[in-house]
């Protein structure tokens, strides 16, 4: 039997061998071991890890770490830090430039699929200001000029660098001693001439005083345009993953509402009258796949030896951000209105059937049709939900524009001729403010339709203008516009004040059979961490910005942490018969938390690591390591108000039929707080859109991890020039700070309907939408899912990491291979105790987020000549299918609904059409040549998506708004096509 272990080393000794023949090209410094792409520190010979706070030229960390080089990112022509790190074998798309509903401005990276919360981004090793209340780095605040190398080291890294590391840490190595004058010019284009990328990059540095002291500073600018979904034949119109049909929204144009005992029905502007739903809106064509981004960048530093053993150093970063998102129009999303009978632009046959369905006889609608003077008895008002998409307003956009500063200064130098001190401290601030425009303002919506003539409202407001809903796109006209929408702003800043103290060097004795002393670092840190949100009225007000998917409620939150720590790396064994080497590693980190809270919380945990290597020979290393990680509560968690926002659920089990014949299911859905007369006509939300209820808690703890890696790192003496690594990794994280999901929370309730159900608790921990029934609506009113956050949650991941190098010197050129693989094995996901154990490898649904395949691998083969390089990237992207789980309540529901086809395509949409329910395997070349043309000048071109591969198509309701859009998911899979770069550097 073939183990799935076997399956993945064979496909990836299959593929590099394909690949070695088919492309006699390959990747130059692209992935390396790190202890070879180290870089040196103040003292000559000194190196500097990642993954351990001890340096010494002959030591290495036990824990494998993956290593972009300068030259990898120079060839991709990446622009921004998150581009490198999407496509890393193990990472998971997280929010990048390819993210438009969801993304807040900033761009994040999650490693191994665990979430972009749980791990770490430093900047030369030390952490900078975090961009959001989630203490995340936004990446694309990292200064690219500078960067020689990122590594990426996975499986837990708190011990070394703090809590936050559980799945690992990113470490963006800037260049050290930098001297001359480079700039750098590069723009990019599509194939169908948009989504240009303009970036340019001057570094200035030098050396000064003989030698003792450096300084290097350097600007950059990028302006990247907007790739619209409308502008790619495969997204123009949304898809409905179910019906596979042609879908859109529920709050459309022409008007949607809703009467008592009916259906929500559409109004025909042709007849005045209301008939069955007869046009969706079609939200496509205004979102984009590539957001509109601008940045300016500073970024300086400089290092002076005061005296001999003694030198200081400082480092400031200063960037200025803007992020544009662009989504369809604002309107009324299901919102309850109250009407005169006697509107002007209401039609008489909807009059006529709004009197009939609120119970007034023909008379007395007569009579409040004319009654234009609330004061007349015959005045009479109705309410009704109504979903009306006000197209005339134009889209929404929010603006984010984020500041951000972080200064270090330090002092570092030898305490004696093997034992060495490093003492920093360092300040930063991020501002990020969201400028909303284009919303409609549902308080000024509902005032507008409280008229009786055609100019003046019934509140007398100054501005207000009667709106006319009742029409057809056009029929809100421009000198209605204005009381309608107003634009609203949320800030967002954070601080993080830090001191660190550190000793390290060696204890000036060996093992009696290895020659290098025991190495050590002790040291400790503070840390303090302040995050504010400051709403204006309109968005901290429930459902005021028609379409903005919740409130956004004012945040003031903080805690410190005082740590001490310590490792140790102990060589044992050197130059012995089985025993080339061996070697030990441990550290400890002890934390203390204190949270600026009334009660104030605190807490604190004791994290450790103990790994070995051992090379029996040479050319062979084994080395293993094993950690205990925590995540401490980050401010949002903390500190967020409870409130209502959107979340992903496309099938209602209350929706349709399904209640009917079903006395059980259907008081089920009465006591979640549906209207008697609604059942049998409950809609599914609309967009796949469901309200969710959730906040944060401060009686929250910090989460535990246990994580191992074991591998082997191989060189053999008679392949010259080549380097094979193999680590499986495993990471299990428990009391996990979690909300359940969408899915989990349906199950918990519809998953064993009873007729003890109706008063379950999990059945009661739904509320639905008092008018209509459904789960979608105005957030006032309708709390939808009630998720709470807890320490509840275990998540657990494991895998196998494949890396290999391989460099050969021709007469005629230099030949560079690399290979970069991971296979996932299991990522798994149980929000709360009796929730399903959610495994979303190889997976894609509402409850499994953003993609993350089986296999993954990127290979690089190139071919450097004297004056020039030609390189060929292959990314390689495993079959994905439709969750299995997702699947099977799908099925569960459309058999409990009655329909006749519930496996195949039916136009019920009762179950996920079956042409998506599979992503087959997705291969990507991406070609570059570079070209020295003097001794101070080279021009790299690059086409990315060389065979112009289209995405695939699976609909819009399929997954998670954030990254399933525009019919399918740009995040993971290329939705701008063939791609054109060119870059010149000059350097002096």
């Amino acid at each position: 039997m073939v183990t799935k272990t076997q399956k993945f080393l064979s496909r990836s000794a299959l593929s590099t061998g394909v690949i070695g023949l088919a492309l006699l090209a390959s990747p130059a410094f692209a992935q390396e071991e790190a202890t070879a792409a180290a870089d040196s520190a103040a003292d000559e010979g000194t190196i500097v890890v990642t993954g351990t706070l001890i340096k010494n030229p002959n030591i290495a960390s036990s824990s494998p770490v993956s290593v972009v080089g300068a030259e990898e990112i120079a060839l991709r022509q990446s622009n921004v830090a998150e581009e490198i790190l999407r496509d890393l074998p193990g990472a998971v798309a997280n929010i990048g430039s390819a993210v438009n509903n969801g993304n807040n401005g900033a761009s994040l990276v999650d490693l191994r699929g665990l979430g972009s919360r749980r791990n770490i981004v430093l900047l030369d090793g030390t952490r900078i200001v975090p961009g959001d209340i989630a203490g995340r780095v936004d990446l694309n605040n990292i200064p690219l000029a500078l960067v020689e190398r990122v590594d990426a080291l996975t499986g837990g890294a708190s011990t070394t660098y703090g809590a936050d590391a559980i799945s690992g840490v990113v470490n963006f190595v800037t260049k050290k001693d930098f001297s001359g004058l480079e700039v750098n010019v590069s723009n990019q284009i599509t194939e169908q001439g948009d989504g240009n990328v303009f970036r340019v990059d001057a570094t200035i540095g030098g050396n000064f005083d003989d030698g003792r002291g450096n300084a290097v500073f350097s600007v950059g600018y990028q302006q990247s345009d907007a790739v619209y979904q409308g502008q790619r034949d495969f997204s123009i119109f949304q898809v409905d993953s179910y019906t596979g049909g042609q879908g859109g929204s529920g709050t459309a144009v022409p008007s949607r509402f809703t009467r008592p005992g009916s259906p929500q029905q559409q109004i025909d502007p042709t007849t005045g009258a209301l008939v069955a739903n007869y046009a969706s809106f079609n939200f496509n064509p205004y979102n984009v796949f590539q957001t509109p981004f601008e940045r300016f960048n500073l970024f300086g530093q400089a290092n002076y030896e005061v005296t001999d053993g003694i030198e200081v150093y400082t480092r400031g970063m200063f960037s200025k951000n803007t992020v544009s998102t662009i989504i369809a129009p604002s309107g009324s999303f299901g919102s309850t209105v109250t009407i005169p009978y006697s509107n002007p632009y209401l039609p008489a046959a909807a009059r006529a059937q709004f009197c009939a369905a609120n119970g007034l006889s023909v008379a007395q609608c007569s009579a409040a049709a004319l009654a234009t003077d609330p004061d007349d008895p015959n005045y009479a008002t109705f309410n009704t939900n109504l979903s009306r998409r006000t197209t005339e307003v134009g889209p929404r956009l929010s603006d984010y524009v984020t500041t951000v500063f972080d200064y270090r200064v330090g002092v570092r130098g030898d305490i004696t001729d093997s034992i060495g001190f490093d003492l920093s401290g360092s300040y930063g601030e991020s501002e990020n403010i969201q400028t909303q425009r284009g919303y409609v303002l549902t308080s000024r919506l509902r005032d507008a339709l409280l008229a009786t003539n055609t100019t003046t409202c019934l509140s007398g407001n100054d501005g207000c203008v009667p709106v006319n809903v009742f029409g057809p796109d056009g029929s809100i006209t421009a000198d209605q516009i204005p009381y309608l929408t107003g634009n609203s702003t949320v800030a967002v800043r954070t601080t993080l004040a830090q001191v660190r103290a550190l000793i390290n060097g060696d204890l000036g004795v060996a093992s009696p059979w290895a020659e290098d002393a025991i190495q050590f670092a002790v040291g400790g840190e503070y840390r303090e961490y302040g995050a504010r949100r400051e709403s204006d009225l309109l968005a901290q007000t429930p459902g005021e910005l028609g379409g903005a998917g919740g409130a956004a409620p004012n945040i003031d939150g903080g805690y410190n942490v005082y740590e001490a720590y310590g490792e140790l790396i102990a060589p044992l064994v050197s130059d012995k018969p089985f025993f080339h080497s061996l070697q030990l590693e441990g550290g400890i980190r002890y934390s203390s938390y204190s949270v600026d809270a009334p009660n104030n919380p605190s807490y604190n945990t004791t994290t450790w690591k103990a790994g070995a290597t051992w090379e029996p020979v040479e050319s062979v290393k084994i080395r293993g390591m094993f950690q205990r990680s925590v995540r401490a509560p980050n401010i949002g968690e903390l500190f967020t108000p409870v409130s209502t926002g959107l979340t992903n659920f496309g099938v209602d089990p209350c929706s349709g039929d399904k209640p009917l014949g079903n006395p059980d299911l259907q008081a089920v859905c009465l006591a979640q707080g549906a209207p008697a007369g609604q059942i049998g006509v409950i809609l599914d939300p609309t967009a796949a859109q469901a309200n969710i209820t959730t906040g944060g808690n401060l009686n929250l703890k910090p989460e535990k991890a246990d994580s191992y890696v074991i591998g082997t790192v191989i060189q053999p003496d008679f392949f010259s020039g080549f380097t094979l690594t193999v680590d499986y990794y495993h990471i299990k994280i428990k009391d996990a700070i979690t909300t359940p999901t969408p899915g989990d929370l349906a199950t918990a309730c519809f998953g064993n309907i009873t007729s003890a159900s109706a008063t379950d608790p999990n059945c009661l921990a739904i509320v639905r939408n008092p008018v209509t029934g459904g789960l979608d609506g105005d957030p006032s009113t309708t709390p939808g899912f009630l998720a709470n956050l807890s320490n509840l949650g275990t998540l657990e991941t494991d895998g196998i990491d494949l890396t290999w190098n391989y460099r050969h010197e021709f007469d005629f050129a230099t030949l560079n291979l690399s290979f970069n693989g991971n296979w996932t094995n299991s990522s798994k996901f149980k929000s709360q105790p009796g929730a399903i154990n959610r495994d979303c490898v190889g997976f894609y649904s509402v409850n499994c987020a953003s993609i993350q395949p089986e296999f993954a691998w990127n290979m690089r083969a190139t071919f450097g000549f004297e004056n020039v390089d030609v390189s060929l990237l292959w990314r390689h992207i495993d079959g994905v299918k439709f969750e299995p789980q997702q699947l099977a309540d799908d099925l569960a529901g459309a058999v409990a609904g009655g329909c006749e086809d519930p496996e195949g395509a039916d136009p019920d949409g009762c179950m996920v059409n079956p042409e998506y329910r599979k992503i087959k395997a997705y291969d990507y070349f991406d070609l570059a040549s570079r070209f020295t043309v003097t001794d101070n000048f080279d021009v790299t071109l690059t086409v990315t998506n060389l065979f112009n591969k289209k995405p695939p198509i699976v609909g819009n309701t399929i997954g998670s708004t954030t990254y399933n859009s525009g019919n399918t998911y740009p995040a993971t899979y290329d939705a701008l096509g063939r791609r054109f770069a060119v870059a010149g550097r000059i350097r002096f």
